[in-house]
């Protein structure tokens, strides 16, 4: 498992947060999703053998939001 953490540009308004953490959420792999409106930052639980950070970036910019950053840390 692992926490990935972005930096995300574009959100204009709370519906922009729920089309996000609902797309993420959608994700083969994706235990666990916050969006965080006024840091713009996404926080998710994954399974690494599933998916990964840079499959869940291209989800994001698919749905016209930009991904500033990105750090994944393994959970033990």
């Amino acid at each position: 498992m692992e926490k990935v953490l972005m930096e995300l540009g574009g959100m204009s308004c709370p519906s922009c947060l729920d089309k996000i953490k609902t797309a993420v959420e959608h994700q083969t792999g994706v235990s666990e999703v916050k969006v965080l409106f006024n840091s713009g930052k996404l926080k998710a639980t994954v399974d690494s053998d599933q998916t990964t950070a840079a499959a869940l970036k291209q989800v994001v910019e698919n749905l016209g939001y930009q991904v500033n950053k990105v750090k994944e840390k393994e959970l033990v």
